[in-house]
């Protein structure tokens, strides 16, 4: 390393924030990177380890100390080739990844882990800047074409991936724009569209072919085709047309919360929420926006995307926002002793809580109560965890106002309907089942079709999005080529 003594002698440096009374005011990133001296120095963090577990830890396996010793060096232009070398788009997990590779860190057994995150984003910050960034058609055509269904990173991995390999890629997408949910489920103050758009731009000059507004598959019972997408497309006409197909769409399926009076108005899925706001912002017009105005707001679960509602429900001026987990709260600091290298179980304030959230923890909700239709309130009982059983602890019952109610409580499966209609296996999870071997990896039961992304695996990360569309692209190569020379 370029400075073997600098976890010694510095100490972390977090990226700032703009205040809070300002970034209420708009949807745009508030997030100050490090300046290059600051990123130098907080390179100069990363141990000579020996064994870097930052590379297992990250599930795109970043060769995370050879772009810190780069970043040190001042070397940047090598440091976006490295980084690029392992993730498509670090723009994206350089903003919104949790960072499983800091709780790995080797100095985070005892003191505070390197600042991998904001070094990331540092570099592809300064890539684009410089113009680095730049696209890479393949030298040769192979004559193969592969359809990828679902634009959201691990579509977007694949089809950058076999597009390099000389492939012709048609990437399919039944919303107007491409992104999946980095597009219409991320808000715009985590990480603003544009990074987006100007990938697509660098993919196009690569070969890819966007086709936005297409449905693949069958509609679901009792939907208009204008509800969904300008075009279906059926399975039987990508399997006609393309050697390969890939299916990378997003686990869609909302969890739910059936008690009494689900069915008032003003109970919504996040993901009714979330969309909407990034529509507007991106310049659509939309009449019946849920709005949080002047509203007392409950948000039910206590992850990522319940973090997104209380952030969006500030900035459209909550009179009042509330979220609530149905666990415990977990400590302050985890026991490093038993969690590290591995993710800890720790309490997580995000940005968004920091902006004004009161947060309840063991709590569930018993009833939604309303009048004339509308929701007025929540009936909520405390609930402890007893010989492994949730159990309501007796006289804790409570009434809560609440105009506007937003279900966070993750994603259950992807949308069935896309997976029946081209009779692929399922997991136990709803899910498609196809393993992640080396030899066949992420073919499913149907004949040259593929799964990679959350329809295989479920709900996760970003990152775990990058890393399955990488892999899923290679498997395919080998497929059509009977080799391939993508990294897998």
């Amino acid at each position: 390393m370029g400075k073997v003594t600098g976890f010694l002698e510095y100490e972390r440096l977090e990226e700032g924030y703009a205040p809070v009374e300002q970034r209420l005011k708009h949807y745009k990133e508030f997030v100050i990177g490090l300046k290059d001296e600051e990123a130098k120095v907080q390179s100069a963090r990363c141990m000579d380890c020996g064994t870097p577990f930052c590379n297992s830890g990250c599930p795109v396996n970043n060769i995370i100390p050879d772009f810190n010793d780069l970043v040190y060096r001042g070397d940047w232009a090598n440091a976006i080739a490295v980084l690029h070398s392992t993730n498509n788009f670090p723009e994206f997990t350089g903003r919104i990844c949790p960072a499983p590779c800091e709780a790995a860190c080797t100095l985070n057994v005892n003191d505070d882990a390197v600042g991998i995150k904001s070094i990331e984003h540092a570099i592809i910050d300064r890539a684009w800047a410089e113009g680095w960034v730049q696209a890479q058609p393949a030298r040769h055509k192979t004559g193969k074409t592969v359809a990828v269904v679902g634009s959201g990173p691990a579509g977007m991995a694949a089809a950058q991936q076999l597009a390099r390999a000389g492939h012709a890629v048609t990437l399919f997408e039944k919303n107007d724009r491409i992104g999946g949910l980095l597009r219409y489920g991320i808000p715009d103050f985590k990480m603003e569209k544009t990074h987006i758009d100007r990938r697509v731009e660098q993919m196009k000059a690569e070969g890819v072919v966007f086709r936005t507004g297409v449905l693949v598959g069958h509609l679901p019972e009792g939907s208009k085709v204008t509800n969904w997408a300008k075009e279906i497309v059926s399975p039987e006409q990508l399997k006609a047309e393309f050697d390969a197909v890939v299916l990378t769409g997003g686990a869609e399926q909302s969890r739910d919360l059936p008690v009494p009076g689900r069915d008032l108005d003003g109970v919504h899925f996040a993901m009714e929420f979330l969309p909407q706001q990034n529509k507007i912002n991106a310049g659509d017009k939309l009449k019946g926006q849920i709005r949080a105005d002047g509203k007392h707001v409950i948000v039910i679960g206590g992850g990522d995307t319940g973090s997104d509602c209380v952030g969006t429900s500030n900035r459209h001026g909550a009179k009042s926002v509330t979220q609530f987990e149905l666990m415990p709260m977990p400590p302050e600091q985890e026991n490093k002793e038993l969690t590290w290298p591995y993710w800890p179980y720790k309490l997580r304030t995000s940005s968004s809580h920091d902006e004004g959230c009161e947060r309840e923890f063991a709590i569930a909700t018993k009833e939604f109560i309303g009048d004339k239709g509308k929701v007025t309130a929540l009936k909520t009982v405390r609930v402890e965890w007893q010989g492994g059983k949730m159990v309501e602890v007796p006289g804790s019952e409570q009434v809560l106002k609440a105009d506007l109610v937003l279900l966070a409580m993750g994603f259950v499966s992807p949308v069935s309907t896309v997976l029946d209609a081209f009779g692929i296996d399922k997991d136990s999870r709803g899910n498609a089942k196809a393993t992640t071997d080396f030899t066949g990896g992420y073919q499913t039961n149907v004949p040259k079709v593929f799964a990679a992304g959350d329809v295989r695996r479920g709900q996760s990360l970003v990152v775990w999005a990058i890393r399955e569309g990488r892999q899923a692209a290679r498997a395919v190569d080998e497929f059509l080529m009977g080799y391939s020379d993508l990294p897998r």
